[in-house]
């Protein structure tokens, strides 16, 4: 074994090799960080949908990485974090899952309209992650759930340059670009959310997976005028405890995203060499 195959922090195990899918603000910040060394993994491919502008985007890097078409990524690596259109999520995972590994998915929603994955992953020994991203309190709700958790609440306040254009707001012709005050455009669960707010409403499918299910979980959207940030609030009651979680995130240089959804990717991948883990 070559010593590039090896990690100081994590023994003699070989690194692990890491596909990034999408080159957003996420991926971008996802493959800086590896770049810059992240113990027990590697950077070993990209893809994107203009790949010449994704060479472009990791010139900087130190160390080349070959940005290939998605269906090479998967003889490429061991992990691949998906940051692309929540459509090319089937195509992206199904090869990795097959193959008996892991597929780390922000484009949480899909998963809803495409649970045949986590059926091909319990059958070939392969794991979906849906990371932590832009809200607190997940492994309390998974925590939760393994007693009886009677409720769950979640209500999401976003400036209004973030939720423009998504598709429950073009179909039902609600129009917020003028607003002056707060204004609830949504009420309902995080299955209907996944379809009408795709690129904007993952953290409440995650909340969902944790807890009791994308049906019961309610969830409530409001664009707000005044807002800078993404603020998320969750409520919960179960026989366990009962508690609420707020948090305020800043939006990326995508407006839809938030900078700690990155970093919630890298904090994952730091996990799995870690010689202390904390949380679940």
């Amino acid at each position: 074994m070559t010593t590039s195959a090896l990690n100081a922090g994590t023994g003699h195990r070989p690194l692990r090799r890491v596909a990034i899918a999408g080159l957003g603000a996420v991926g971008l910040r996802v493959a800086e960080a590896l770049d810059e060394g992240v113990p027990g993994c590697e950077l070993t491919a990209v893809s994107a949908q203009d790949r010449d502008r994704a060479r472009e985007r990791l010139a900087h890097l130190s160390r080349p990485v070959p940005v290939v078409p998605i269906e090479e990524l998967e003889g490429l690596a061991d992990i691949v974090v998906e940051c692309m259109p929540a459509a090319l999520l089937p195509d992206l995972a199904e090869p990795f899952l097959r193959a008996g590994k892991t597929v780390i998915v922000l484009s949480a929603g899909a998963i809803l309209s495409h649970e045949e994955l986590i059926e091909l992953a319990r059958a070939h020994g392969g794991q979906i992650v849906v990371p932590t991203g832009a809200i607190l309190g997940l492994d309390a709700v998974t925590a939760a759930a393994e007693g009886t958790i009677r409720s769950v609440r979640m209500i999401t306040r976003k400036p209004v340059r973030g939720l423009v254009g998504a598709p429950y707001l073009v179909s039902n012709n609600i129009a917020i670009e003028d607003i002056t005050e707060p204004v609830r455009i949504f009420s309902g669960t995080p299955r209907e959310a996944a379809i009408g707010f795709p690129a904007n409403l993952n953290v409440s499918v995650a909340l969902a997976l944790a807890g009791i299910g994308p049906d019961r979980t309610a969830l409530e959207i409001w664009a707000d005028p005044a807002l800078t940030r993404n603020t998320h609030r969750i409520e919960v009651e179960a026989d366990s405890a009962s508690f609420s979680v707020s948090i305020e995130n800043i939006p990326s240089e995508n407006p839809k995203t938030g900078r700690i959804t990155a970093l919630s990717v890298i904090a994952y991948l730091r996990k799995l060499s870690a010689p202390l883990r904390v949380g679940s």
